[in-house]
Order: structure tokens, then sequence, then C-alpha cells
């Protein structure tokens, strides 16, 4: 039976090695860090940055959609590989509440990659950004006085040209830092992240969270609080910018929906919370 058609995965993801307990529980298949967004960008910040590269991936209700279909292998591997995953979804949450009596914690990649600039970045650290532009590169240095700032970016559909991705691998190997964001979307930055590990060269944490660089440069506008507070940040998004999030909200999102009383319906309880492994 495929894992990702049950509501409590079976087996544990195989996982960097040394490794301590992490509090987690299963929604949909995915197993979700059961922590805040400050106790895990302190687990984030307090890490060795010699230590073996490890990532974070932030589903939403887009990508719980994709792994539910279960047609990319790549995007699969690469959540099973994960060091931790954050819920990033207020309606997945929501729901997993209400029909499973799931208290999963929201940690958006949004809110995260803003907790780690506020309070664990220092001007003198590393940081290394995997995708974004010039315009990106300099307002990350004005806005946070970062010295030690390195910033690759692929070509357009880099995931399918080896040579590309290698270029990248490369990039994060001749360029460690503690804090590695890869900004080159779904499902690219996943499935790179998940090279950049099984490569075995590199260091620091990998994040993949989205379009975070650009809300915590004001590049973009995102949702007000009380958007976000009420689970509308989507929305919001839709209603700013209609043409390029209808298919995001439509197609790719809205069968969430689906998924989640598929799963209810089949009577598949909700595992409570557990330890996982954690580097």
């Amino acid at each position: 039976m495929n894992a990702r058609d049950t509501l409590i995965s079976t087996e544990a993801a195989a996982l960097p090695v040394q490794s301590a307990a992490l509090p987690a529980l299963d929604f949909l298949g995915v197993r979700l860090t059961a922590l805040d967004r400050q106790a895990v960008a302190g687990i984030i910040a307090a890490r060795d940055a010699r230590a073996p590269f490890a990532y974070v991936v932030t589903p939403n209700a887009q990508h719980f959609v994709k792994l539910d279909k279960g047609d990319d292998k790549d995007f699969a591997a690469a959540y099973d590989h994960a060091w931790m995953r954050l819920c990033d979804s207020q309606v997945a949450r929501r729901l997993a509440r209400l029909l499973f009596g799931l208290q999963i914690p929201l940690v958006a990649g949004s809110d995260l990659t803003a907790w780690l600039f506020a309070h664990h970045i220092r001007p003198g650290d590393p940081v290394t950004v995997i995708g974004g532009s010039a315009e990106l590169d300099g307002r990350l240095r004005e806005r946070f006085h970062l010295e030690h700032l390195s910033m690759h970016v692929p070509p357009m559909g880099f995931i399918r040209d080896p040579a590309a991705v290698e270029a990248c691998v490369d990039f994060v190997n001749t360029h460690p830092a503690r804090y590695v964001f890869l900004a080159v979307g779904m499902p690219q930055s996943e499935i790179l992240a998940c090279r950049i590990a099984q490569a075995g060269r590199a260091t620091g944490v990998g994040m993949c969270v989205g379009s975070s660089l650009l809300f915590v440069t004001d590049i973009t506008r995102r949702a007000p609080p009380v958007w976000r507070d009420l689970g509308l940040e989507w929305l919001y998004r839709l209603l700013i910018n209609p043409r390029g999030h209808a298919k995001r909200v439509f197609v790719d999102s809205l069968p969430l929906l689906g998924v989640v009383m598929r799963a209810f319906l089949r009577g598949r309880g909700a595992s409570g919370l557990r330890d996982r492994e954690r580097e």
C-alpha cells in the first residue's frame, strides 16, 4: 500500500545521521515537525554550521496535493529525506484539527525567514542564496547589512539540466553557510535541496521557503496580518494578482479538500505526537 494514500505514514523517512528526537505528527502521509516558529528557528540557528547539509521543507496546500498524486518521484524523495517538514497552510491545519483532532503548529516559510533575519542572522554570518536577482541581492545587503552574502541564479527550468543542477550543488559546496535559502520555486527548491544533501559535500541548513526573501525585503507585498490570521493569504494574493495565482489556487491547491475528505471517509485515524529523528 502506498504510504501517501493513508493519513498515517508507517515508516520513518531517511534522515541525516547524528540525530536527536524532534516531536512530530503525521498528516496525509507527511510527517510534520510539531514545533512552533520560534523553536524551529532556534534549532536551526544553534545547529553546528559545519554539520552535514540538512534541509527544511514547508508544505502548503499545493504540496500536499502534489504528494498525494504521487506522479513526481523526485519531489516525493525530497520530502522523504527532509530534516524538518513545517506546515505552511492555515487551511490544511484547520482541516486537520476539525476532522482529525490534530493540533499542527503553523510555521509558514515566510514567517520563519522573517524570524531568522530578525532574531538570529547577524551581519557577519555567511548566507547563501540560490535564486533571486540583482535587486534581491542589493536589498538583502542593504536591509540586513550582510557582509558575506553569496547568490547564484540558475536559468529557468534548470532542474531538467544536470549541468545546471550540478552548478547549484557546487555553488553551495564552495560557499558554506549556516543559512542556505533555496528560492527557485516548487518543486525545484525541494529537489535541489535533496540533491545537495545526497552529494554529501555541503554543510549548513537549506530552507525551501518560497517567496519569503521577496517578502522580507519588500520586493513583493505580503498579505496584512489580519488576512493571514484568518487563513486568507491565498485570497489576498489572488485578488492582487489574479492572473498569476488563479491556477495555483483553483487547480493546484483546491483539490486539497478532496484529499482530506477521502482520508476522512477511509476512517484513517490521526496519529498523536511522536518523536522523530533530527540531526
